[in-house]
């Protein structure tokens, strides 16, 4: 549990008696009457950050392999008009916005062979130099800078990179102002300037109202709500909405290994002012988060959707981007002594001149987000005692019962309530297993990991398949949401699960992990090296 230290600094941890058990009943065993006559106009409506996009290898790419259009394919959606998200870039394009690490490794291969020598250096850094001036002229200057033309409003309104008071305030117009300044063409600092804004407008201009006002992505699943039942009836018009947001409230400590709290005066200020500012934090006091989860729990509330499942959020340090420092910090904890680059060796690891987490600021961040989650949880039960069909989904939850090296690989740290995940057939199959380490591949294939992509943040597309896998449990076991197949059938309940097999064939980095070089990891450590690319690329304060 946090306390307020009174400053700006950090703020005064109570260590909590041990992790937080998971929640296994959706419905927090509060029953609630739903009226399910007629379909909804939207079956499937989604707000989130980076892993409803889709996000993956530190790029918005393969949008239509998100776990929503994996749920909306279940559901007997067409992708693209039935389920609509997003498309911001051809398989031919110069590599994704920011930058799609998958492409750009194969890319690299291609260039330079299978090893990356001494010699080899310099060629390859003009290679990374001349990609990434490719894709920041794409999405400044060239095609990136147009517009797919949308009738309505994405189904799936997530971006990545997106909090709380983003989806509350962020629209078109204030998007637009942000992308007036003209981007510079720097040689040495060849990254797609304003990134993340360039991902809202494409989001955010499908939400305008027919008359072009700009709109949030909560006006526009309202909007939605609003249209009622098919065929022109008096209802719902969306059949099920998932809110899944909060981990940008705290991700961005991992990703640069450095904890900026929100200040103790942070909710002085109104929230517009709020949203200018916040990119000076990157983890929020638990009673900060409250208060804006408190208004998105409001806005929620006034989209008229038959069904409303909201996320927790996982815990960050369990993301590979963060390694854990040799052993745990004593026998039965799950933190480890300090959290590094994943490719950084233990050996080389230097306290005073890498970057680095210590176990006190990992179990900050942790324990706030077991605060956020208490909010989260506290707000499902809450609407459901009012009358409003929400489910929880324990995200959180889920990837504590993965987590390879906090509990999988480490018996004596995990709680009694602990049991690991039970990995699809399809999953269980592949060698080696799945697991939520680092992302590691060579010559003989893929070597490590598997459920997070290249990035260490992001997972996989089996990833998305699992966290799809789950959403899609409480629609069909809780919810009874009806579902079909891609010709109009109906699926019996029994029939309902995700398509592992083609979850699979869709997932490019397990089904053809680079190969060329000795080792992945290395080879992103040297990016990160040579061009600053977690600094510069990814998309966290």
């Amino acid at each position: 549990m946090l306390g307020d230290d009174g400053g700006g600094g950090r703020p005064r941890v109570r260590r909590a008696r041990g992790p937080r058990p998971p929640v296994e009943d959706p419905t927090l065993g509060v029953k609630v009457a739903v009226e399910r006559t007629g379909r909804p106009a939207h079956r499937l409506v989604t707000i989130g950050d980076s892993i409803t996009q889709g996000f993956m290898s530190a790029a918005v790419f393969r949008t239509d392999l998100s776990w929503p259009s994996v749920v909306a394919f279940e559901l007997g959606l067409r992708l693209g008009s039935g389920f609509r998200y997003p498309v911001y870039e051809h398989p031919t394009g110069p590599g994704g916005l920011p930058f799609d690490l998958e492409r750009a490794v194969r890319s690299l291969e291609a260039v330079i062979g299978d090893r990356l020598d001494w010699y080899e250096a310099v060629r390859a850094l003009r290679w990374a130099r001349s990609y990434m001036d490719a894709i920041e002229d794409y999405w400044e200057r060239g095609d990136g800078l147009k517009l797919r033309l949308t009738s309505a409003p994405y189904h799936n309104l997530a971006v990545y990179g997106a909090d709380v008071l983003d989806v509350l305030l962020l629209d078109a117009d204030r998007i637009a102002k942000r992308l007036e300044r003209r981007p510079r063409d720097d040689p040495f600092a060849q990254v797609v300037e304003r990134h993340n804004d360039r991902a809202w407008r494409v989001v955010l201009e499908s939400c305008r109202t027919a008359d072009g006002k700009a709109s949030t992505v909560l006006d526009a699943a309202r909007a939605m709500g609003d249209e009622g039942l098919e065929g022109g009836g008096s209802g719902p018009g969306i059949e099920t909405l998932v809110v899944m947001l909060g981990a940008n409230n705290a991700l961005g400590t991992v990703v640069h290994l450095d904890a900026r709290w929100t200040p103790a005066d942070y909710l002085d200020q109104s929230p517009r002012r709020r949203l200018d500012s916040k990119a000076a934090y990157n983890v929020w006091r638990p009673a900060h988060f409250a208060d804006e989860w408190g208004l998105l729990v409001e806005a929620v509330k006034s989209i008229n959707a038959r069904h409303v499942i909201v996320a927790t959020v996982p815990q960050v340090t369990i993301a590979p981007i963060a390694r854990g420092w040799r052993g745990k910090a004593y026998r039965g904890s799950r933190f480890f002594p300090y959290y590094i680059r994943p490719w950084i060796d233990d050996a080389d690891f230097d306290v005073d001149r890498d970057q680095h987490l210590t176990e006190s600021e990992a179990r900050e961040v942790d324990a706030a987000i077991d605060a956020y989650n208490a909010t989260i949880i506290a707000s499902v039960r809450a609407a459901r005692r009012e009358g409003h069909d929400w489910y929880l989904f324990d995200l959180g939850g889920l990837l504590d019962s993965l987590a390879s090296r906090r509990y999988v690989e480490d018996p004596a740290a995990r709680p009694s309530w602990w049991k690991p995940y039970e990995l699809p057939p399809e999953l269980k199959a592949l060698t080696p297993a799945p697991s939520t380490r680092f992302f590691q591949s060579g010559p003989e294939g893929r070597t490590d990991g598997g459920l997070f992509s290249l990035d260490g943040v992001h997972p996989t597309t089996i990833g998305y398949g699992i966290i799809a896998r789950e959403v899609l449990r409480i629609m069909n076991d809780h919810a009874r949401v009806p579902f079909f197949t891609q010709d109009g059938a109906v699926r019996t309940p029994a029939s309902v699960e995700v398509d592992f097999a083609r979850v699979l064939a869709s997932d490019t980095l397990i089904g053809r992990p680079p190969r060329a070089f000795s080792s992945t990891l290395a080879l992103l450590g040297w990016l990160d090296e040579t061009v600053d690319l977690i600094d510069r690329v990814f998309p966290f304060p």
